[in-house]
């Protein structure tokens, strides 16, 4: 019986550690991607940024208005700034958060989506 165990167990993790990666999205979630041509070229995804999982952590002051502008295309974010300690920047630092030196923690959206709220979004290509 252990052994039978033993066997499903990791099969489990083996299943868990070869599932493909997929892009999940939460309600409130915004695909970042105005400058797909230069991330294609880059050899990134889209930028889903997870709206959700950061305003259930901070209020909504802590980003708006003195790190983002409120207006859906009213910010130009781009990996110069974010890496100048600017945009994310600001909190993805090393410190607070991860630094952004791992492009598939926000480059992981599939391409060829609309950008704005996931739940708005659709499929264009």
């Amino acid at each position: 019986m252990k052994i039978r165990m033993l066997v499903v167990l990791l099969f489990g993790i083996f299943a868990i550690l070869t599932i493909p990666k997929f892009s999940f999205a939460e309600y409130g979630d915004i695909i970042l991607n105005r400058k797909a041509e230069s991330m294609r070229k880059a050899g990134v995804n889209d930028v889903m940024f997870p709206h959700w999982f950061h305003r259930i952590r901070f209020k909504c002051k802590v980003c708006h208005e003195d790190i983002f502008i409120l207006k859906a295309g009213a910010n130009d974010i781009n990996m110069s700034l974010i890496m100048n300690g600017e945009k994310c920047g600001k909190c993805h630092n090393g410190i607070v958060a991860w630094e952004p030196l791992y492009c598939d923690r926000c480059h992981s959206w599939e391409p060829g989506w609309l950008p704005g709220p996931v739940q708005l979004s659709k499929k264009v290509k």
